[in-house]
């Protein structure tokens, strides 16, 4: 029926190449015409004077990790996806669709595919390993979007192209995907308040709710997961409204960038097995509230496995399991 309504809409006749010559010549300076922007907001208010050198540390280590994630990483870019989608994009479950449809569908799956694989980063140890270096930083900012270790990217990258292969998308169709949420991962991450983000954080996901994202606080970085729409975080019950904590990682101060292709190289330890090596269980004080309780066990967990990077989140999970087994 959707299919009837949009039957007058083939796809657009475009001249020959004209997608190659928008992902080579007009995507890169939208994106840098976007960036310059967004940084420009950035740097006006005054409050951000306390943070320039904080700051200024992480624009420079974030633009050296996007630049050699361009370098390393140049035989898996947009237009490797896009040669896909040419091969691929008669799979017939998208393209039994006239262009429109398929166009809206595959968008809308496409931000349900990065919100899952957002989710699944936070929640598996073999991919939190390379996904704390996105958290590691200190100074939540427009170029925070380009904190991503490249093994990350590699890996998204073949899940997208997974996602082409599958539904067969047209290749215009992944370039507006691809487009779109590069914009959006820049203007989530912008270190910038505006008077109607109360009301578009309705629709799509702004900077104050991918703020909580990025907070310190285990409860609250695990939330608010979605790239462009909301509607998932809400559907799914994973979205947060307050921040309460600093951005970054606990015990992670500023790393440069050859400290974060490290960092994202470090192996998350489970937390039972160190435990059970040491032969230690959680004592807990019973006039202390739940979460306090948590917290003081996750710590000592930690010092157990000398405070290695990257465990908070599954420190107090084993925090939070011990105290359970412990009650029963």
């Amino acid at each position: 029926m959707i299919n009837e309504i949009f039957k007058f809409y083939p796809k657009p006749a475009l001249p020959e190449n004209w997608l190659g010559l928008f992902v080579e010549n007009v995507m890169p300076i939208i994106s840098i015409v976007f960036f310059a922007i967004l940084l420009m907001l950035e740097m006006i208010p005054a409050r951000h004077k306390l943070y320039k050198s904080t700051m200024l540390r992480s624009y420079r280590t974030n633009i050296f990790m996007f630049i050699f994630n361009n370098i390393f990483l140049s035989l898996l870019s947009i237009s490797s996806l896009l040669l896909l989608a040419e091969r691929y994009h008669h799979n017939e479950i998208l393209d039994a669709y006239n262009y429109p449809v398929q166009l809206v569908v595959a968008f809308i799956l496409f931000d349900l595919m990065l919100y899952i694989w957002h989710w699944a980063n936070h929640h598996y140890d073999v991919l939190w390993m390379f996904h704390k270096v996105h958290h590691s930083d200190r100074s939540m900012n427009v170029s925070t979007a380009f904190r991503v270790h490249f093994i990350e990217v590699l890996l998204t990258t073949l899940l997208k192209a997974l996602f082409i292969i599958t539904l067969g998308v047209e290749a215009a169709v992944v370039a507006v995907c691809e487009a779109v949420s590069m914009l959006f991962a820049m203007f989530h991450h912008l270190s910038f308040s505006f008077r109607n983000e109360k009301w578009l954080k309705w629709f799509i996901i702004v900077p104050a709710m991918h703020r909580i994202h990025h907070s310190s606080l285990r409860k609250e970085h695990d939330s608010n997961y979605g790239a462009i729409f909301s509607i998932w975080d809400r559907l799914f019950r994973t979205a947060s409204e307050s921040l309460t904590g600093e951005i970054g990682l606990n015990n992670i101060e500023a790393l440069n960038f050859l400290e974060l292709l490290r960092f994202g190289m470090i192996p998350v330890v489970p937390v039972s097995a160190q435990l059970q090596a040491a032969n230690t269980t959680v004592t807990v004080n019973p006039a202390l509230n739940m979460d306090a309780m948590i917290a003081e066990a996750a710590y000592f967990i930690a010092e157990k496995r000398s405070f290695v990077a990257g465990c908070e989140l599954h420190d107090w999970f084993e925090a939070e399991q011990q105290i359970n087994e412990c009650e029963m």
